[in-house]
Formats: structure tokens, sequence, C-alpha cells
């Protein structure tokens, strides 16, 4: 079999193919006529537990349609050559977190045959005092169920907002939302829905309530006939930190589109700080009677790293100074873009503001380790016939996360050192998502020849449309399925790669999420940019 990126590739970037069990190979147009053939020298790939190699085509660009064939006639996905190739996909995958809204109407002109009614109009109540209500208005679902989660939605938000900070020319693009045309571009109109939902979770006192759920899951049915009861559970120091840091960036980014609001989202930062500053040891349990997602994390200083990294950029606060110090003392993950571990966004917090804000000392010390990790990440890549870098046990729940995240940090590393590489690298990541992997699978819906249909997604599954939103991303093979359609029963025997299961009841390969969506966001607009596909 010969596996490709579905979604195409530039005439200008090198591409690549995987051919298993097979070495001959043949590159035909779409008309039948030979491009380009020959032999590849196979090896033993670990993640698929097959001889395989990498068909390098690079040298073929001319635009159009494309297919590969091997010696036994197997036919891979068709693939189109050209400059607009990942545009399909960047628009749905930025579309999808008006898919993911709670609190309002999606309307046929926006939505399309995906429509919905409002859900969620009823205010929560304080889980330690619930007589107290609560607004709970907006926001984003989290995943495949209807809870709201600030730290999954500070690392969103993060992860979208850094990228419109490098990439703004790429990701200003029209999405069709209810506010395209208006005084923001679309994705941070889009990012303000969150916005404003992450407000209401902040205390007088500037804590910040972990999340806003059910007590338990619902069933799998429309989000406007859900109608459990909200809780907001106690404050976190988890939540306040990520609040405080992401709040401190928006009102950076916001700024020049709306000073009022960019100012709303500043104090409400330092308020947020200042919490953090008063309670330095604040341990957070998440409640025993709430039995939806926890985000669990017993060190909290990732978060407040990020978000003294955030304050001191912008305010120069001595506190948060002093703390920077401090925690570069620890063996914090300088590199790590995902809900748990949250270091490396203080670390694009600090390569953005430059030598000028953080001094030369603290800098070089970031970006050794930033560019230590992308080193480990290209030599993976390098080593592997997918181009990838993961090694079959960190197929972890999520896994495509940590793909898009490894993309991301490998994006930087050519920011920071022009070493065209460290892209080709990052650009592997998304060939790997897009169907060069052993399922042949795109994992992103509605993108490619073969792209996944059965995400766990309850109103994919309520809604009786029998194809998907497209944009959404799924979480990929789980070296530990866990679920009823995908467990160690019936897939101890695949190799890691395989270890999924395009079905809607697999929670534990096939959910989907947020912070899921939103590094892919972020590196198909640095790709875009910076790779010059235009």
């Amino acid at each position: 079999m010969i596996y490709v990126n579905q979604a195409g590739y530039s005439e200008k970037s090198k591409k690549h193919a995987t051919i298993t069990s097979s070495s001959h190979y043949k590159l035909l147009s779409a008309d039948g006529r030979t491009v380009k053939e020959g032999d590849i020298a196979l090896s033993y790939d670990e993640n698929c537990e097959q001889e395989a190699g990498i068909i390098d085509f690079s040298d073929v660009t001319e635009a159009g349609t494309y297919y590969f064939t091997d010696a036994e006639g197997n036919k891979s996905c068709s693939f189109a050559i050209g400059n607009n190739h990942y545009d399909e996909a960047l628009r749905a995958s930025m579309k999808m977190f008006y898919f993911q809204r709670c609190g309002m109407e999606l309307e046929e002109k926006y939505a399309g045959r995906f429509k919905r009614k409002a859900c969620h109009l009823t205010d929560a109540f304080d889980l330690l005092n619930p007589e107290r209500k609560i607004k709970m208005r907006g926001g984003w679902h989290d995943a495949g169920d209807f809870g709201r989660y600030v730290t999954a939605a500070a690392v969103a938000l993060g992860h979208l907002l850094y990228g419109f900070e490098l990439e703004k020319k790429e990701l200003d693009i029209d999405i069709n939302i209810p506010e395209s045309g208006g005084i923001y571009p679309d994705i941070l109109a889009e990012c303000k829905y969150e916005l404003d939902w992450m407000l209401q979770m902040q205390e007088e006192d500037g804590g910040v309530h972990h999340k806003a759920t059910s007590m338990n899951f619902c069933d799998f049915i429309m989000p406007s006939d859900d109608e459990l009861p909200i809780t907001a559970t106690p404050v976190s120091s988890l939540a306040t930190a990520d609040f405080a840091a992401v709040m401190m960036l928006a009102a950076r980014v916001y700024k020049e589109y709306d000073e009022e609001y960019a100012g709303v989202m500043k104090a409400a930062a330092l308020k947020s700080w200042k919490w953090l500053v008063e309670n330095p040891s604040f341990v957070f349990e998440n409640p025993k009677e709430v039995l939806t997602g926890t985000y669990a994390d017993r060190c909290d200083a990732d978060e407040r790293f990020w978000a003294a990294a955030e304050v001191y950029r912008s305010e120069k606060d001595k506190d948060a100074g002093f703390y920077i110090f401090e925690m570069m003392e620890l063996k914090l993950n300088m590199t790590a873009l995902g809900w748990s571990d949250v270091g490396g966004f203080a670390s694009l917090c600090i390569f953005m503001a430059g030598v000028e804000v953080f001094g030369r000392d603290l800098y070089n010390r970031i970006k050794l380790k930033w560019m230590d990790e992308a080193d480990r990440l290209k030599a993976l890549s390098q080593s592997s016939a997918f181009g990838l870098t993961l090694r079959p046990r960190e197929f972890t729940w999520g896994s495509n996360m940590v793909v898009l995240t490894n993309a991301m940090i490998l994006c930087y590393a050519y920011e920071l050192s022009n070493d065209r590489s460290y892209l080709d690298a990052a650009e592997y990541q998304l060939d790997y998502l897009f169907g060069r992997n052993a399922m042949d699978v795109s994992y992103v819906t509605g993108i490619g020849e073969k792209a996944f249909r059965d995400p766990h997604n309850r109103p994919g599954i309520a809604d009786g449309i029998d194809d998907p939103i497209p944009g959404f991303v799924s979480g990929g093979p789980n070296y530990r399925p866990s679920d009823e359609a995908a467990n160690l029963k019936n897939m101890a025997d695949r190799p890691a790669m395989c270890r999924y299961a395009d079905d809607k009841l697999s929670y534990s390969t096939n959910e989907i999420t947020i912070y899921w969506n939103s590094p892919l966001v972020f590196v198909l607009g640095y790709i875009k940019s910076r790779g010059g596909y235009r």
C-alpha cells in the first residue's frame, strides 16, 4: 500500500508518500499517464510494524491530480498538487469552533444543514452554595459532550491567539459566522465568544471556577434537549492561572480592534494574577459528586509560569518577574502546549516579546530548551517512514493533538533558526494527519478521499444527518484504547498506529475537542505563511 496526504501537496514543498510491503511504485496523473516510477528500499517501522519506505516526489511540481500504484496493483488515494491545497482544511478547521457554540441558535445561513436550536440557557448553580446562581451563557462545548472547561478553553485560545499574532494575514479569512464583516477578523470574533464565557467564570476576588458542566454526562441527544442542571465547580489555581494568561494575551491581540474590550480583559487578568500571588499553595480537588471530565492536574507551576510571563510582558510586574526566574529552576517542560502542561505557551510569549522585554539570558535559556526538543522531534521524523514524531507508546489519548503540537514546536524552531528542515518536519506531521498513516485515513472530517466519518460527538450522533460536520480533528490512535469499540481486548494485536476505530462510540480514539482543532489552525496558518504557498 501507498499512503499519501489526501489534502494534497504544494508545488514547492517536499512531497513524501509512504510505501509498505512492496518496493516498486508508479505515480500517475488523473488521466493514467505515468509521471514517475521507481523502487524504494524498505526497512522496519515500529509504529506500523511493517517494512516501509519513503517515496520522495518533490521534483513533481505540475499542478494537477495524481495517485500512486504499487507492484501488487494497489491504488493510493487521489491527491492534488497545487498551492491552495490547504485552504479548505484551514477554513473548515476554523469553522469547527462555531459548531461548538453553546447558548445560541446555529442558523441555517451559517450552519447549513447542521443548524440547531439554542441550548443551555439557564444559570448555573455554585456547587459550594447551591442556592447561589451564576450567569452562564455562551462559550464552546469542549468536546463530544456539552461541558465547558476553563483550562481547556485557555489552551485552545492560546493556540489560536498566538497563531493569529504570528500569521494574521493567513488567519484573517471569512468563515461565514454571524459576526462576519464586523470590527473583528472572524477568528477573533469566534474567540470572543469563548472569552466572554470565561469572564463569567471569574469571581470578584479574581479566582476562577474550574468548569461548568452537569453533574454527569447526558445521553446522546442534541444540546437543546439537555435539561440537566449546570454547576460551576469550585475555583482552582489551574483555571485562575490559565485565565490570567489568556486574558492578558487576548487583551494585547484585541487592543488594535477594540480598546474597551481589551481593557476589560486586562483588568480581569490582573485581578486573577493578584489572586495567584495571594494563594501560592492553593490545591484543587475535583468534587467527587461531579462525574464529568476532570482535567485534573496536581501541579500548577507551569500554569503560573504562563500567567507570570504574560503579566510581566504587559506590566513588568515585579512578582511576575520573580516568579519567572524561580520557575526556571524547576524542571518544567518549556515546550508543552497541551492542557495539562502549558510551559510552551510561556516560551512563545517570551520569544514573541524578545530579549528587549525578558533579557538575553532568559531568552537564550528558553531557546536552548526549545531547540533541543525540536531537534529530538526532527530526528524522530527523519527516522520514521511516515515522517512522524511519535514512538509507539506515545500514541496517547488524543495522539493527534500531540502530533500537531509537535508540529507547532517545529514551526517555531524554524522561526528561531530559519532552518528549513524544521519546517519540512512540521509539514510531515500534516501529511500524517491527512492520510499518510497506516490507517489510510484523513483524521479531519470532510478533508480527503478517506476522511473519518463517525466522530464521538453528541450532536453528530443525534442530528440524524449521515455526514459529519466538516473540519473536526479526531483524537486518533491510542496505544491503550479503553472503550467499547476500541480496547486492548480487540486491538492488542495491532501496531500502535492502527489502534483506532472510526466509530461514534469510541471516545478513547475518535472523540473531538476544541484543543485538538486549535493547533491545526496554528500549523496550517504557519505553513501557508512561511512556506509561501499562496
